[in-house]
């Protein structure tokens, strides 16, 4: 069940999806969730430099937030970042764009944690609908 305490979020995917990360981001700050970090903002780092300072907000935002939606099938960055919100038991909801993950010869195992679940069912309880 939905903890309707839980009101920081954190998206994880990948770049080609910006403009859902960004609508589903609009809608969840329209329902007063809160948003800990928008990576979609950052340009291609260039630099080790630029990289390590967008890894520490990255994960700062991930440390931060009550819940982190994860876009699958999102790149190396966000099954990193599905990473760290795992080791930080944070709650997970899964946005399967290409229904690999009920597929039982594609799927992984950690996408079955008990911290984890499918975004579909935090859709219905917040009378989200998406297109």
């Amino acid at each position: 069940m939905y903890d309707t305490n839980l009101k920081k979020f954190y998206i994880a995917g990948s770049f080609r999806y910006v403009s859902l990360i960004n609508e589903l981001s609009a809608r969840l700050e329209s329902l007063v969730f809160t948003r800990t970090y928008d990576w979609t903002k950052n340009g291609k780092a260039d630099s080790f430099e630029k990289l390590s300072k967008i890894a520490n907000k990255e994960y700062k935002g991930i440390r931060d937030c009550d819940f982190l939606i994860f876009l699958f099938s999102g790149g190396k960055g966000a099954n990193v970042e599905f990473g760290i919100a795992t080791a930080l038991k944070k709650k997970i909801y899964l946005l399967d764009l290409t229904n690999e993950i009920q597929d039982f010869e594609k799927t992984s195992t950690f996408y079955y944690l008990d911290n984890v679940d499918d975004f579909p069912k935090f859709i219905e309880v917040q009378e989200v609908k998406v297109d």
